[in-house]
């Protein structure tokens, strides 16, 4: 488990209306190890920053005022192949902002995500 620091984000909660989708979704995409703690709830480490998937109907969307988490990646092209491939939908293409490009998608538990590259 990743070491705390003080004052900075130590772990974030993302509903799911499958955690079991998308625990199988993020392992296949980025690796994470999962830990389940029973049906509705699981939680994970990248190595860096731990977090969780809850059960719920509510979703999180950029749109409906929700948070984003950001993955990084040095090879965007295909982290978009790799997302449709797992079975995600992208909500927004990929596009320029300030220090790099990005695009959105929403995972099959059904929150949305951002992948983004500075190459």
């Amino acid at each position: 488990m990743a070491t705390s620091i003080p004052r900075t984000i130590d772990y974030v909660e993302i509903p799911s209306r499958d955690v079991t989708v998308s625990r199988a979704f993020f392992t296949q995409l980025v690796g994470w190890t999962f830990t389940d703690y029973g049906p509705d709830y699981t939680s994970f480490e990248d190595g860096r920053i731990t977090g969780g998937f809850y059960r719920s109907d509510k979703i999180s969307h950029v749109e409906a005022g929700g948070s984003l988490v950001v993955i990084y990646t040095e090879t965007l092209e295909q982290a978009k192949a790799d997302v449709i491939r797992l079975g995600a939908s992208i909500t927004r293409d990929i596009f320029c902002f300030p220090g790099g490009r990005r695009f959105h998608f929403t995972e099959p538990g059904g929150s949305e995500f951002s992948i983004w590259s500075d190459k």
